[in-house]
């Protein structure tokens, strides 16, 4: 009898292992790279995923979130196969399409590919008051937060502050801390001002601009900011709604520059992956504006603009079917 029950027993362990690995075999996991909690990526990748996650039944595709170092580290972990999508900025896109910048020794990046552009993002500078600094020539010999490594604020940064011949590395005392920190650290005295690239409006900014040291906002312009923006195809001229901060010391609205932030993929991630999380998106186009202030302007459109890489075969597939792209 004993024998009898311990067979039955590893029987039904058998087929319980059995059943668990078919129905592993059907669900395909994705993990979606995005930055900071405090940014709009961390968002963005969950609205995605959320969407996404709803039609697993038909699609086995069950995606997942990751808080990352921001658009360097998403492109290289895709492309490595370390994470199967990325939240990246335009000319970050750019830049590894055409092994620039970081990718500059490695050569251009021929498996990155793209999938949908999604909000606006400005180049933020906030600025302490009391550390007397109205402009961006002002940051000289400043403590100034310019983004960690690995994330496209970094570069935005530095490209704002050359444009007003500052040398980064030799006219400010440079920090690159994660956005998530600098808010705190400008409130309690350790900042002067820090750089975010980020869409708006942002939590980040919120808390820097809420605190009981007073805070402004800077426009980011001037010629030297025209003509970097009229020199490099991924930046365009920008304007921050004061409304979305009502704590900063602003009485008006902040001119500046920026990029978009879009979704890329490897070549190597199958069409119907790609296929299935493009239409779910755009076929709950209204579901996923309203998940984020941020993507308040955004039209269907808008998501095919701002594309350096080719486009996966699997959007691509989407996009003809839907009468997006001929």
């Amino acid at each position: 009898m004993k024998k009898l029950v311990t067979l039955c027993a590893v029987a039904s362990l058998t087929l319980l292992l059995a059943m668990a690995s078919l129905a592993s075999a059907k669900t395909t996991f994705v993990t979606i790279g995005t930055g900071g909690i405090t940014g709009v990526y961390y968002p963005t990748g969950g609205a995605i995923a959320k969407i996404v996650n709803q039609k697993r039944d038909v699609y086995g595709i069950r995606a997942t979130v990751e808080s990352t170092g921001g658009s360097v580290f998403n492109i290289n972990a895709v492309l490595s196969g370390d994470l199967d999508f990325g939240v990246t900025q335009s000319d970050r896109q750019y830049q590894a399409v055409k092994g620039l910048e970081e990718w500059k020794d490695r050569g251009p990046q021929k498996d990155l590919r793209a999938v949908f552009s999604i909000h606006p993002e400005t180049i933020v500078l906030c600025a302490a008051e009391d550390a007397g600094i109205k402009t961006v020539a002002d940051l000289k010999d400043k403590v100034v937060n310019l983004g960690n490594h690995g994330s496209g604020t970094l570069q935005n940064s530095i490209d704002a502050l050359v444009a007003v011949g500052i040398d980064p590395e030799k006219d400010i005392k440079a920090e690159y801390i994660k956005a998530a920190e600098a808010p705190g650290l400008l409130q309690d005295g350790r900042l002067d001002a820090f750089f975010y690239t980020v869409g708006n409006p942002s939590g980040a900014i919120k808390e820097a601009t809420a605190g009981k040291r007073k805070v402004r906002i800077l426009d980011v312009t001037g010629p030297g900011v025209a003509k970097v923006v009229k020199e490099k195809p991924y930046y365009a001229e920008a304007t921050i709604a004061i409304s979305d901060y009502p704590g900063a010391a602003n009485d008006k609205d902040v001119k500046t520059f920026g990029v978009k932030a879009t979704l890329v993929t490897s070549a190597k991630v199958p069409a119907d992956v790609v296929y299935a999380i493009t239409k779910e998106v755009f076929e709950n186009f209204d579901q996923f504006k309203s998940l984020h202030p941020a993507y308040a302007h955004l039209t269907k459109e808008s998501m095919l603009e701002g594309l350096s890489a080719p486009i996966h075969e699997g959007a691509m597939r989407y996009y003809k079917e839907a009468g997006l792209l001929k």
